[in-house]
């Protein structure tokens, strides 16, 4: 296993407000601890050192960046966290992909589970799976590669990951799914571009960007 040298770069902080805090993710951080002193530096642990009482919402992958919440009260939490369990949030992430899909756009559902004897890894499985889907548009082909947004309907772990490798379009730089030239990429090209949400004081929808470095 390739050791875990997370980026020393500066917290990006989108929107911040008494109840939610809203971070751009550099890619290659750990959202949450992984196990073990070597993996403790993580996104939360950074936040919380300038801000104790941040609260965690939900994850990103290590490699993907992009837009992530956190709450700042337990009520924010509580709020936050019901809102992507029923999935009321909105997620809208951009990927590069080897391969350019035929068709302009398209939905997945393929349910997935772990792989256990590679984990983290998922796999798609028909008799034990977990419901998955994953709307998508093709924004514009580059070459042998295309960039497309994805719209993930639920929460799947690796679930992007393993739909675009379903497809027969890996996400260039994927460690895990992508393979040969596909995966001769600095880092996984998976960003979270777009988080829609309700406000926990008040319900007022608000929407919240990061450009893909990418």
């Amino acid at each position: 296993m390739e050791r875990y040298v997370p980026p020393d770069t500066p917290l990006n902080i989108v929107h911040e407000d008494a109840e939610l805090m809203v971070v751009d993710k550099p890619s290659g951080l750990l959202s949450v601890p992984g196990k073990g002193p070597d993996l403790a530096d993580c996104l939360l642990s950074r936040l919380q050192e300038a801000f104790p009482e941040i609260l965690l919402v939900h994850r990103l992958d290590r490699d993907t960046s992009g837009v992530m919440v956190f709450a700042r009260t337990p009520h924010a939490q509580r709020h936050l966290g019901l809102q992507f369990e029923k999935r009321m949030t909105k997620k809208t992430y951009v990927a590069r992909v080897w391969g350019v899909p035929e068709e302009a756009s398209g939905e997945i559902d393929l349910p997935l589970i772990v792989d256990w004897p590679n984990r983290p890894k998922q796999m798609v499985c028909h008799e034990t799976g977990k419901p998955a889907q994953t709307a998508w548009k093709r924004m514009k082909s580059e070459g042998d590669t295309a960039r497309l947004r994805l719209f993930p309907k639920t929460g799947r772990s690796h679930q992007l990951r393993v739909h675009c490798l379903a497809m027969g379009h890996p996400i260039l730089g994927d460690p895990f799914y992508a393979t040969g030239p596909a995966r001769d990429f600095p880092r996984l090209m998976l960003h979270s571009e777009e988080l829609r949400l309700k406000h926990p004081d008040g319900g007022v929808s608000m929407r919240f960007r990061s450009k893909a470095p990418f």
